[in-house]
């Protein structure tokens, strides 16, 4: 698994298509907290950084399908899974190192969003006048869900050869399980298993760590959320026939 992990990390760093996403995800994050009007932090008129653990999970919707896209897609569309296959690595070794080596992107991503939190913190009136408690809950927050979009590509990537498709599905997947849920609980013939329906959503379980309150079954749900996907792509790459 470490090989495949290194393997496809540093195919990552030697890749403009990470640098070029990353980029473009800090430049759009940083127009909606600090210049669009009805998300800038500066006229929130208290420091938090609530627009900023409103707004990533919209982009990571985005940014997660576009770094996992390749990751079985294009073994398949070359033809190198086989070739994978054929040397002492078991598919499990080869779904973790490729999942795991999104995930560290995933983090090399969000790293640079700590400045953020350090602008607010000096900008504040009183100085370190910021909820310190509550953002390091939405930043383990935002690493689990980032953690479960991974997962979600990674299975969208292990049912076609065409990268493209990849994206769409993991971008629709991932719309569906934070949001879909939620919408719909609206429904009227489904009011009445709403606060199930809710429950059966990432946003909810995001929404509650991000109080900075680790409930364990908040922590059960997105640790079976991956679970769940990742033996969905075993399945798929056990039984393949290409």
């Amino acid at each position: 698994m470490l090989s495949i992990y290194k393997k496809e990390f540093y195919a990552y760093l030697s890749s403009l298509v990470a640098y070029i996403t990353i980029g473009i995800f800090l430049t759009v994050l940083g127009l909606f907290l600090w210049v669009f009007p009805d998300s800038s932090i500066l006229d929130y008129g208290y420091a938090g950084l609530d627009s900023l653990f409103n707004t990533v999970p919209y982009l990571f919707m985005f940014l997660i399908p576009a770094i996992t896209m390749r990751t079985l897609a294009e073994e398949k569309k070359e033809g190198t899974f086989e070739l994978l296959a054929t040397k002492p690595l078991t598919d499990w070794d080869i779904i973790l190192g490729k999942y795991l080596a999104a995930i560290t992107l995933v983090l090399f991503a969000l790293i640079p969003t700590l400045i953020y939190y350090i602008s607010v913190y000096q900008l504040g009136a009183t100085v370190g006048n910021i909820d310190s408690g509550a953002v390091i809950g939405s930043y383990i927050g935002l690493f689990l869900l980032g953690a479960s979009f991974v997962a979600i590509g990674v299975f969208s990537s292990s049912l076609t050869k065409n990268q493209i498709i990849a994206f769409a599905i993991a971008v629709f997947l991932c719309f569906i399980t934070f949001s879909g849920f939620d919408s719909a609980s609206q429904i009227l013939s489904f009011q009445s298993i709403d606060s199930i329906l809710i429950n059966l959503g990432i946003n909810a379980h995001y929404q509650s760590i991000s109080r900075g309150v680790l409930d364990t079954r908040d922590l059960i749900y997105f640790l079976s959320f991956i679970a769940i996907f990742l033996v969905i792509t075993k399945t798929i790459l056990g039984g393949r026939k290409w």
